[in-house]
């Protein structure tokens, strides 16, 4: 049975208490609760410290709580906790990583009602005050009542997680809490044009090691029109990007929602909106948090489907899905996975004959520090202006195309019929057998290489330099095509990296 050990440093008194109780499991399911911290009031300008030690077993529940008992008159909280590394570890045995964050008095439900902050493993300590709190967590009153540290044992060693977490609490009187700000919906814009932007970026405030003004110069230099922020797990950035934003750039608010089962992009939410992370696949709870995203005007936005990392692949499901995150940073083979298997999806769509819907894919940097580089790659979006309602729209009927850079652009069209045409994300409606015309304009590497794809497979490639091509078809050979763009093959017998490739264009009656 694991233990924990209370240990009590009352300030300037130096007094000494130890206190051992076996760990709890809570009604809540994969949760558990640890000894209680309880902290007496003291006079203003003291300090209470108060240290646990313990060790978490193999299979240890994904979230343990550590209860503290915070008194009235408190004017900051204060966190630090080290764990060990395991060592001497059989070859692919994972080693101890162990996240942090806190919830206040009003508790840890799911919902996140009590939610102050997360850091994950990005740092080893954190503080809470009524006038500023550590990036990643949310300033505010440090309220008297029962307060929870989070630990997230992410990986557990087969010796076990041997831990300690240490808290302080500052007496005295709290300053006010600043009223938060929050970028404009709307930027300048050109009308209806052809926007670029990157929708999935990390900052300080969870484990990027960029401020938000440091990533708002890369977006400018990369030729980007919009952002969408996405810190793991918390809100604390949303009130720090407003001087980022200017008539030039929209900066779109989110979170970048990350489970045991896969991550997923809330993008473009309603400032200050937390959505909750505590759950896997099998508790059936994703719904609800997906509609959550979308009553706060988001999208849902699966990333990185096929990751190897732990824990970042998709399985959910895509029922909830108003995008799909296909290119995630610099493009690799589970990104060749991921397009593949998107592509998938497109094949059932045309084979429902449009009575289920269609996921537009996507791309994004997922940037967090250098090198990586923000709009490596970039989702560039047809939408009537720069706000985050036009753009939202633009993504979520598919008018839009994924480019590795402001280098490269293209323009992709079906016509056929009586005059008729149509762009990415559009269906031409034409009879079965009446002729097609796709055509292909790039601008790219002069290595690249022009291919159309279809349900069957790719049907057309260019030799390497070629700026455009003309393919043609009919709709009972292809129900729908899609352009890419791609590098000579690195490996053979491989495709070579993507440097754009299109939504779909439909093609046929639906």
């Amino acid at each position: 049975m694991c233990t924990d050990d209370i240990h009590e440093d009352a300030g300037q008194d130096g007094e000494h208490g130890i206190g051992r109780r076996a760990l709890l499991v809570t009604g809540a399911a994969g949760a558990l609760t640890l000894t209680t911290m309880s902290f007496a009031s003291a006079a203003d300008g003291s300090r209470s410290t108060k240290t646990l030690k313990g060790t978490l077993p193999p299979g240890a529940p994904d979230y343990v709580y550590l209860p503290v008992d915070v008194p009235s008159g408190v004017r900051e909280i204060k966190v630090s906790y080290t764990y060990e590394k395991a060592t001497g570890l059989p070859a692919g045995t994972q080693n101890n990583a162990l996240d942090i964050g806190v919830f206040d008095e009003r508790g840890t439900a799911l919902g996140g009602e009590g939610f102050r902050g997360w850091s994950g493993g990005a740092r080893t300590e954190f503080f809470v005050r009524a006038d500023d709190a550590t990036p990643g967590y949310i300033p505010g009153p440090v309220r008297p009542g029962r307060w929870n540290i989070a630990l997230g044992p992410y990986t557990v060693a087969p010796e076990g997680l041997p831990y300690e977490v240490t808290v302080t609490l500052t007496h005295g009187k709290a300053d006010p809490t600043p009223r938060p700000t929050y970028p404009p919906q709307r930027a300048r814009g050109r009308g209806r044009a052809w926007y670029r932007g990157d929708c999935h970026l990390h900052s300080w405030y969870s484990d990027g090691r960029r401020t938000p003004a440091e990533i708002g110069a890369l977006a400018r230099a990369a030729g980007l029109d919009f952002i969408n922020t996405s810190d793991h797990n918390t809100h604390s950035a949303h009130a720090h990007w407003s001087d980022v934003a200017g008539d030039d750039l929209l900066v779109m608010i989110g979170e970048e929602i990350t489970t045991r089962n896969g991550h997923v992009v809330a993008l473009g939410t309603e400032p200050g909106t937390f959505v909750d992370w505590r759950y896997r696949a099998r508790d059936n709870r994703w719904a609800k948090y997906a509609q959550q995203i979308r009553r706060a005007g988001g999208l849902v936005v699966p990333a990185h489907p096929h990751a190897t990392c732990i824990g970042c692949g998709w399985k959910f499901g895509f029922g909830e899905a108003d995008a799909v995150e296909v290119w995630n940073g610099p493009y690799t083979p589970d990104d060749e996975v991921s397009l593949a298997d998107w592509d998938n999806t497109l094949v059932a769509y045309a084979r429902s004959r449009g009575r289920t819907g269609w996921i537009p894919a996507m791309g994004n940097s997922d940037a967090h520090r250098d090198p990586d580089r923000v709009g490596g790659p970039q989702t560039v979006v047809l939408a009537d202006d720069l706000s985050r309602e036009a753009i939202q729209a633009g993504i979520k009927a598919g008018h839009s195309y994924v480019a590795e850079s402001s280098s490269v652009e293209l323009t992709f069209t079906a016509t056929g019929g009586k005059g008729g045409s149509a762009g990415i994300g559009e269906r031409l409606t034409v009879s079965p057998d009446a002729p097609v015309t796709i055509t292909l304009k790039a601008k790219a590497s002069p290595d690249c290489t022009l291919h159309i794809v279809t349900d069957q497979g790719t049907l057309f490639t260019s030799a390497p330099g070629v700026a455009s091509a003309t393919w043609r078809t009919t709709a009972s050979y292809a129900a729908y095509a899609r352009a890419e763009i791609r590098h000579t093959p690195t490996t053979q017998g491989l495709p070579g990296p993507l440097a754009a490739f299109t939504n779909p264009i439909f093609l046929g009656a639906a």
